[in-house]
């Protein structure tokens, strides 16, 4: 019994891994960001019969999903820009899921029967946090404003923890029939972000020290699959946000990676995790579209044309509660910005501020938060409204992530954004000053070494004034040297991707490029070390 039951599972997950594939290869030629579609195909196939019925177990969403993607999001965002932008991406983590909550608390008490300001409250931090995996993979494709991408993804990544302190505190009030007081709620936010933080710090110092010992490259793949899931259950285990916990371990582990991941563990370790992180998604977003059986099944009171109005009744309201924020909330971070923090700082436009508000998508955290809520009050009897929240829940999350990611594209188009910043400047700059380096460099070692050595010192020389048009053996004009001078001419050349690395990282370490420049130099130059190794 228990082996039929393993074989179930194991064919289950293979189908969806399927479903998956098919359908991300599907969304690649629709030119339409993959969990979109994942979501559509998810629900088509609910309806289709025989199709494996699994509901979200919230459980594995907080425990085994969460840790992975939010390490993998912290360890692509950089720390500079996350810095500087801090302040807009606070007032959306804090401000406006306490916005959003108790605008929710407020309307739903008049729209809803059955509902007051504290299930109101409840319904408000639950779809509260976003997803931006689809947001961003848009506005990147398109070429949104460098700055606006940064502002979403570390909105993302903060407001999952704010989120759930909110729907802690709205459960509490609902089951126990208790408002906690400002005091304590300003307590429990201190230690949930202050010991979460710490947490995070120290599992990254552990891991950094580790690294520092460890040059393997699937023993520091495990160590990195392991990091997350530490960091988060450390947090986890004492009340702490597990949430900002990952955060800070992936921004601090991400900053050190530069000086401990040797050329061919990084690019390992680039594709795992590129392969973990697309996989996770996908079976997220579809296993999203699966549950609508799960979540009609619990709300037989109301008919189709009732659930359809409340559904986009409530997805209408979460959206233009975001969009009221935005517009005070952005001019409140310029003047803090400006005036407080003296940064060198430009207002958004309307259009660039209406572009953020839009992108308010709801996914896998506000659904799995809503099927969380307990069943029962502290006195046994049933938690009120839970089924028409969940439901409601699951609207928000089709409505946002289907609507407003696919009238994202043209939004963006048709105000003009796209393609209006990028990194090409910063990065092309970055380069000319590695090379001239690097050419600097060689010239040293060029007077220190013999002259029996002058035409391999020639030959990199020329290559360089190229900037560097290829490294391997095949292409380097090595034709009238021997084996002692085509020798030599890779320790040169070893010796010089050490120095233009160790100038990317200055560089990123001085804030004149971001993280996100400082992978791609990084890789290019781990690709060609790992051609001479194999040359």
């Amino acid at each position: 019994m228990q082996s039929g039951g393993i074989h179930a599972v194991e064919i289950v997950f293979l189908v969806l891994l399927l479903f998956v594939v098919v359908f991300a290869a599907l969304a690649r030629k629709l030119q339409t960001p993959y969990p979109i579609v994942l979501v559509v195909a998810g629900l088509l196939l609910s309806f289709i019969p025989g199709i494996p019925k699994i509901a979200l177990n919230p459980d594995v969403i907080f425990l085994a999903v969460l840790p992975p993607l939010l390490y993998s999001a912290a360890w692509l965002t950089s720390w500079r820009d996350f810095k500087y932008n801090l302040v807009s991406i606070l007032l959306l983590a804090f401000g406006l899921v306490g916005f959003t909550a108790l605008g929710v608390a407020e309307t739903t008490r008049w729209v809803f029967r059955g509902f007051d300001w504290r299930l109101g409250f409840v319904l408000g931090a639950v779809v509260a946090t976003t997803d931006a995996i689809a947001a961003t993979s848009i506005a990147k494709r398109l070429g949104l404003p460098q700055g606006i991408v940064d502002i979403l993804e570390g909105e993302s990544l903060v407001n999952d923890a704010t989120g759930l302190l909110a729907l802690e505190f709205a459960i509490a009030m609902v089951v126990n029939g208790r408002v906690p007081t400002m005091a304590e709620g300003g307590f429990r936010l201190t230690y949930l972000i202050g010991v979460g933080l710490a947490i995070g710090l120290v599992v990254g110092l552990i891991v950094n020290w580790i690294e520092h010992h460890i040059d393997d490259g699937p023993i520091e793949i495990v160590i990195s699959i392991l990091t997350p899931y530490a960091a988060y259950l450390a947090a986890d285990s004492v009340r702490a946000s597990g949430v900002l916990a990952v955060v800070a371990c992936g921004l601090y582990v991400s900053w050190k990676s530069s000086e401990f991941f040797s050329a061919s563990v990084r690019l390992q370790t680039s594709a795992v995790w590129g392969s973990l992180t697309f996989a996770i998604n996908g079976l997220v977003f579809v296993l999203m579209g699966l549950q609508l059986p799960y979540v009609l099944a619990g709300i037989r009171e109301y008919n189709l044309r009732q659930l359809l109005l409340y559904g986009a009744l409530f997805s209408g309201i979460v959206i233009v509660l975001r969009l009221l924020w935005m517009y005070p909330g952005a001019h409140l971070a310029f003047v803090i910005r400006k005036q407080i923090l003296h940064q060198d700082n430009v207002l958004p436009s309307a259009k660039q501020i209406f572009v953020v508000g839009w992108t308010g998508m709801r996914g896998v955290v506000a659904l799995a938060a809503a099927i969380a809520l307990p069943e029962t009050l502290a006195d046994g009897r049933p938690f009120p409204e839970r089924n028409l929240i969940i439901f409601l829940t699951f609207s928000v999350i089709l409505a946002t992530l289907v609507l407003q990611g696919l009238t994202l594209p043209p939004l963006i188009r048709a105000l003009g954004l796209a393609g209006t910043e990028n990194n090409k400047t910063e990065e092309e700059e970055a380069r000319r000053i590695i090379t001239s380096t690097a050419l600097t460099h060689l010239e040293e070692a060029r007077g220190q070494d013999l002259p029996d050595f002058d035409v391999v010192y020639d030959d990199i020389g020329r290559r360089y004034a190229r900037r560097l048009a290829s490294l391997n053996k095949e292409n380097t004009e090595d034709d009238d040297m021997n084996t002692k001078q085509i020798d030599r001419y890779r320790a040169i050349i070893r010796e010089l991707l050490r120095v233009e690395r160790k100038t990317a990282v200055r560089l990123r370490n001085e804030g004149r490029i971001n993280d996100e420049v400082l992978r791609r130099i990084e890789r290019e130059l781990d690709l060609s070390e790992t051609r001479m190794a194999l040359s």
